[in-house]
C-alpha cells in the first residue's frame, strides 16, 4: 500500500506506483508568471492590431511578483514578445489592467 506523502500525488493502478512532485518551488512560480505575462502580451498585441513581426516596448506597473519574474525570465519574455525595452515603471496612467495569481498590474505596449 502507498501513503500521500506531503508535496507529491500518488496514484496506484494494480501493481503500478506512480509518484508526482507538485512542490511549486521560487523559480517554478516565477516562471508561471513570465508564462502568463508572455499571455497577456500576445493577447494585447493580438487587439492592438500589431502585425505578427511587429517588434514592441512594453512597460510594466511595478508589482513584487513582477520584478522577481521578470528580472529572472526577462531573456525569455523578450524573445516570446519580440519586445525591444521592457520596462518596470512606477505609475502606469493608460494601459490594461492585469490580475492573475498574486500579481496585479498594467501593462502598456507600443511598437518599437
Amino acid at each position: 500500500t502507498s501513503q500521500d506523502i506531503e508535496g507529491w500525488l500518488v496514484a496506484n493502478e494494480g501493481s503500478l506506483t506512480v509518484a508526482l512532485d507538485v512542490t511549486i518551488t521560487d523559480d517554478l512560480h516565477k516562471e508561471g508568471i513570465a508564462r502568463e505575462l508572455v499571455n497577456r502580451i500576445q493577447n494585447l498585441r493580438k487587439d492592438s492590431g500589431f502585425e505578427v513581426t511587429d517588434r514592441i516596448d512594453v512597460q510594466l506597473q511595478k508589482d513584487d511578483y513582477i520584478i522577481k519574474a521578470v528580472n529572472k525570465n526577462i531573456a525569455y519574455i523578450k524573445a516570446e514578445t519580440l519586445t525591444e525595452e521592457l520596462e518596470i515603471i512606477e505609475q502606469i496612467d493608460n494601459g490594461v489592467e492585469i490580475a492573475f495569481d498574486d500579481v496585479n498590474t498594467k501593462l502598456f505596449i507600443k511598437k518599437h
